[in-house]
């Protein structure tokens, strides 16, 4: 499919190391190059207000309810990946985390650090990314910032969202809300975002291609929220994947975790590339996977709301939080029958994946 351009940029015109401004998206400052990327590539990617109202930062009436906010920076190489790129990936980073708060999300804020030499061409791809995940996601880019770094300095592209939602519920999701006895819900296989930017990275020819999992969440969990479930804790497994979330679960609510290795999902091509690389799975980042630990009486209908979403259609119950367990600690049930702890991850197994 042919990719529109950006009018006034030629494919291959770089950015050059004179673009140092503060720009937002909502104003025209910073110089005539600046002012060109406003209009010509992130106002025409991501929308932004009628040229009257653009203005030093957004002015947003706020919802009823209470509000959650959330920040997080995406250094991901490379900038484009079998499932997504870094401006889908900045986007539907935000979007869950507010998500996992119980948020409905709205608004989001989109910071940019260009490095010296970066083609338009690129830059315009990112940004027309993020538009479509935005509006996919049901939120709005309201306001940004753009800075240019030295040639070598800055990776071709980092980004940097904020996001902003209502909170439209009495629930208090959080670790401290975990008990006994409560259901570990996972909402589909995990593995995959990490090892689809390794493989692009290291140009690892695998025999399927993997791609990411990197997706926006809310609208399961907020089917969720609707449907009356006491949803107790919310947690999107990114760095450190499904074991390192888990254990910091734990930690926080003083309960023991106990999963069973043979319901955690795990596509096949998935598990070949974490044996044949020296991976586990459950400690791979995903972009688009979350736990719910909520009472074991709704897990039933729990997973009938999950599976009726593509996000979270391969949703299914991995495990308990058990009854006079060892307080802090995860275990782990083995295909064969052993029990073996679940630490947390120590340093980086995947360097720049999100």
């Amino acid at each position: 499919m042919e990719m529109i351009q950006p009018d006034g940029f030629a494919p291959s015109c770089p950015i050059p190391a004179s673009s140092y401004a503060h720009v937002v998206l909502a104003h025209g400052g910073g110089g005539r190059l600046m002012h060109q990327l406003i209009e010509k590539i992130f106002l025409a990617a991501l929308g932004g207000p009628d040229p009257g109202n653009r203005h030093d930062g957004a002015v947003l009436a706020p919802p009823s309810g209470r509000l959650a906010f959330t920040t997080d920076s995406y250094v991901v190489r490379p900038l484009f990946f079998p499932g997504g790129d870094i401006g889908s990936l900045a986007v539907h980073g935000s979007v869950n985390d507010l998500a996992m708060c119980g948020a409905r999300p709205l608004w989001l804020s989109a910071g940019f650090i260009l490095e010296e030499g970066l083609a338009m061409e690129t830059l315009w791809k990112v940004a027309l990314s993020m538009g479509r995940a935005a509006g996919a996601a049901g939120v709005r880019v309201v306001t940004g910032d753009t800075k240019v770094v030295e040639h070598g300095k800055g990776d071709g592209i980092f980004i940097n969202t904020a996001g902003i939602g209502v909170v439209e519920h009495d629930l208090a999701i959080s670790p401290a809300a975990v008990r006994e006895g409560d259901a570990v819900i996972l909402s589909g296989d995990v593995g995959r975002h990490g090892i689809a930017v390794l493989a692009s990275r290291e140009g690892l020819g695998f025999e399927s291609e993997i791609e990411s999992d990197s997706a926006p969440v809310a609208a399961p969990v907020l089917d969720l929220i609707r449907a009356g479930a006491t949803i107790h804790c919310l947690r999107d497994l990114t760095r450190g994947g499904l074991a390192t979330s888990l254990v910091e679960i734990a930690e926080a609510s003083r309960v023991h975790v106990r999963i069973d290795e043979s319901a955690v999902p795990v596509r096949e091509d998935v598990q070949g590339a974490c044996e044949l690389l020296g991976f586990d799975p459950l400690y791979v980042a995903n972009e688009g996977r979350f736990v719910c630990f909520l009472p074991a009486a709704q897990a039933g209908k729990a997973l009938e709301i999950l599976r009726s979403h593509p996000v979270s259609a391969g949703a299914c119950e991995v495990g308990r939080v058990l009854e006079g367990g060892d307080p802090g600690r995860v275990t782990l049930t083995s295909r064969i029958g052993a029990t073996r702890v679940i630490e947390m991850l120590s340093g980086e197994q995947l360097p720049r994946i999100c």
